[in-house]
């Protein structure tokens, strides 16, 4: 009796030990990269957005998005494995080196998934589910699925995917959509083909043997780079918007001003280029710049609102400071004085 209790317990061991060492590999299928940029953009649309939110809950939300961001990337290497294994850049991700099966990539993937969108819906509110349940199908479904092994317009399309979380993170705070998220949405948008093709420009011949249609593999060089510019182009007016809206400030806007003409430098470099050699060097150096160049600019966003002592107010705090000031004007200004004070504060509104 007493040696078949240490052999379970020494099994329990065992075990424990195996999934421990395993943690890693679960670690990496959630596209750790990946996850924190989305959750980073997710942040920032959380913060900029009007009225307040208990700390612990803006804690639960931003738990909730990076697990469900992570359960897409699960997902995406649950389905992508064949392709994964085919490719030198993603050979050794854990289901092609056989670290962990596609059916436990699949069980995790959706528990990991059901079990984000179940704890906004109950904690935060049912809007920002919903939309974490729109990406990740979008994502998994839309993205992997359909478009990623058929057109090579996968990647603008399914970069609506990869937009959304600013979106998420102010429907989180506010239950609701506005113009300022949709704004992030675009830049994200934008942002997205420029930041891929630019990769997939020295990876054509990868993406090739893996029957995967990028846009360098079925238009060309020529035409992949053309591509990258005209998006360029449309990327960087776009993020002068949150700016010229006035919801970012000066900081913002110089930021946005300044690493957009960087953007398209690199962009015209790479199309200006003739030989192979510094073509590959070009796009390399741009894929590089595209990467820091949406954290630099949500940044700088980030770094604007916390400036700005009102644009963490409840409206209905807002609106009872805009009150009392009126009062206050009320009884020390005449009523020429108070009708500019009222002005102002539509302004404010």
């Amino acid at each position: 009796m007493k040696t078949t209790a240490i052999s379970v317990s020494c099994q329990h061991v065992l075990s424990h030990s195996r999934l421990t060492a395993r943690l890693p590999d679960f670690l990496t299928l959630m596209k750790p990269r990946v996850m924190l940029l989305a959750v980073f953009t997710a942040v920032v649309g959380l913060a900029i957005a009007p009225g307040h939110l208990d700390p612990l809950l803006r804690c639960i939300a931003i738990l909730g998005i990076a697990a469900g961001a992570g359960a897409a990337g699960v997902l995406n290497m649950w389905y992508d494995a064949d392709i994964d294994a085919v490719m030198t850049r993603t050979s050794r991700r854990p289901i092609p080196r056989g670290k962990i099966s596609r059916t436990e990539a699949l069980a995790f993937g959706l528990i990991l998934a059901g079990s984000a969108v179940a704890l906004l819906a109950c904690a935060v509110n049912v809007q920002t589910a919903a939309l974490l349940t729109f990406t990740i199908f979008f994502y998994v479904v839309v993205y992997t699925m359909w478009l990623k092994r058929r057109t090579p317009q996968n990647i603008v399309i399914g970069g609506a995917a990869g937009a959304l979380p600013p979106v998420i993170g102010w429907a989180a705070a506010t239950g609701d959509v506005g113009i300022e998220p949709v704004i992030l949405f675009l830049i994200v948008f934008l942002w997205t083909p420029p930041h891929f093709w630019a990769l997939s420009l020295n990876r054509a011949d990868e993406y090739a043997r893996a029957g995967v249609p990028m846009l360098p593999v079925i238009a060309g060089r020529h035409v992949t780079i053309r591509q990258i510019l005209i998006y360029s182009a449309l990327l960087v007016p776009t993020s002068v918007l949150p700016w010229a809206l006035g919801f970012a400030g000066a900081i913002y806007g110089a930021t946005a001003v300044v690493s957009g003409a960087i953007f398209i430098g690199l962009a015209w470099q790479l199309s200006r280029n003739m030989s192979l050699d510094a073509d590959r060097r070009a796009a390399h150096r741009l894929f590089v710049f595209s990467i820091s160049y949406l954290f630099v600019l949500f940044a700088a966003l980030l770094t604007d609102h916390s400036g700005d002592p009102l644009s963490s107010m409840h409206p209905s705090q807002g609106a009872r400071a805009d009150v009392g000031s009126a009062r206050a004007e009320l009884s020390i200004r005449p009523a020429r004085t108070v009708r500019s004070s009222h002005g102002v504060n539509e302004d404010v509104v």
